[in-house]
């Protein structure tokens, strides 16, 4: 399902598309009908020679009809987006085995930090990254998202991931990619007048070859400390 959005590439990547294409069909076809309606009684009721305008006060059964089919179906799709948003906002915050990774937005650039060895963020071992996210592909990533200056959006759209980065506050979100290649991380929210050039690269690895990128970053990274 492609044809509006790049192929999924993540875990609940299928359960949004499912949703995104309901809620497409659900009021493609409302549009349909409406327009079509308009249509029809613009030209049955038109002004005619002799014909005097029916004030009419209205109709209880087409306004119960018509306020019940809509409440019905936004409650199914209330109810069919709970699972999902249950999924992605756990109550009990990432996976446990999630891979921690740091990301700060400022303008007009994604900075990156990773742990050390010692599996931390947070300590002396850190090294960062400019632009540029590399992580394993079916290991599940938790994102601590920061803005240093004004409101960004971190969007991954082969994902299915948006979540804002607010100045002050320390955002926590979590995916898991399930298929290896090199995705675009772009921001969402107008920023600046750099917006146009805020981009970034994901590179999701194999699992032996992210484990080989890290081992080549960390020597860098304390050579410069």
């Amino acid at each position: 399902m492609g044809w509006i959005m790049p192929d999924g590439a993540s875990t609940y990547a299928g359960d949004i598309d499912r949703l995104y294409y309901l809620i497409l069909v659900i009021t493609g076809v409302a549009l349909l009908i409406v327009e079509v309606a308009l249509v029809v009684f613009a030209i049955k009721y038109r002004e005619r020679p002799g014909r005097r305008a029916h004030y009419t006060h209205g109709n209880m059964k087409a306004e119960v009809i018509w306020t019940a089919v809509p409440a019905v179906v936004v409650v199914m799709i209330g109810v069919l987006s709970a699972r999902v948003w249950g999924e992605i906002h756990r109550k009990d915050g990432p996976p446990p085995d999630a891979i921690p990774v740091g990301v700060k937005a400022k303008q007009f650039e994604w900075n990156a930090t990773y742990a050390g060895p010692d599996g931390q963020l947070g300590s002396a071992d850190d090294f960062l990254t400019r632009n540029e996210l590399h992580i394993p592909v079916n290991r599940p990533i938790s994102v601590m998202l920061e803005a240093e200056d004004v409101i960004h959006s971190f969007f991954i759209p082969a994902f299915r991931v948006k979540q804002d980065a607010v100045p002050g506050m320390h955002i926590r979100i979590w995916f898991q990619p399930t298929k290896a290649g090199t995705y675009e991380l772009g921001c969402a929210e107008l920023c600046g007048l750099g917006h146009y050039r805020m981009r970034g690269l994901v590179t999701v690895h194999e699992q032996a070859d992210y484990d080989r990128w890290l081992a080549q970053q960390r020597p860098a990274a304390a050579s410069n400390r």
